[in-house]
């Protein structure tokens, strides 16, 4: 695991140490940790108050070290050199929470929405089922309507046909009366 740590002098072996500073979690995020000391060896080429990078293994054995030099003018140039300062990554900090306050909001208006086209489209479901069964209801009426016409039809026919005959049977009658009544005043 990757660290930073600054050469300082180790008083009790009057040579040098590492203190530990902070510890690398990802390729851009770094942890400030309490400083710890580690004693080190290959110090000879560092000088006391220097800045250095060290890979140590998990039982904080030495992997390797080299000068953080190269790396916080990296960092410097980076962050810093463009603008990124603590007041820019506060003002992103805000503006990325607003957005995503503003998109749980959308996120919930879009909720809202779908869960009211639910509602709606239950609705033209129960309407339609309405619509089938009126449908299906007046269809049934239709029918008996024309099957009544059909009787009222049927009905009217045999009336005219009972009128026809009772005309015929006046007809008949009044000719026979007719001729009755003329025979009678012959006679």
């Amino acid at each position: 695991m990757l660290h930073l740590a600054q050469v300082q002098k180790n008083k009790s072996v009057d040579g040098l140490e590492l203190r530990l500073l902070a510890r690398q979690h990802s390729e851009n995020t770094w942890a400030l940790i309490n400083p710890e000391n580690v004693s080190c060896t290959n110090t000879d080429s560092f000088n006391e108050g220097m800045l250095v990078l060290v890979e140590l293994s998990d039982k904080q054995e030495l992997i390797s070290i080299q000068n953080a030099k190269d790396w916080v003018l990296d960092f410097v140039h980076k962050y810093l050199v463009t603008g990124v300062s603590p007041t820019f990554l506060q003002e992103e900090a805000e503006r990325i929470e607003q957005w995503r306050q503003d998109l749980t909001l959308q996120n919930q208006d879009l909720t809202r929405r779908h869960l009211e086209m639910e509602a709606r489209r239950e609705q033209i479901q129960t309407l339609e089922e309405e619509l089938k069964r009126d449908k299906q209801q007046l269809e049934e009426k239709a029918a008996q309507l024309e099957a009544r016409r059909e009787q009222i039809q049927t009905l009217e026919e045999e009336l005219k046909r009972e009128k026809q005959q009772l005309e015929e049977k006046a007809a008949e009658f009044k000719n026979k009366n007719d001729s009755e009544e003329t025979d009678s005043n012959v006679s």
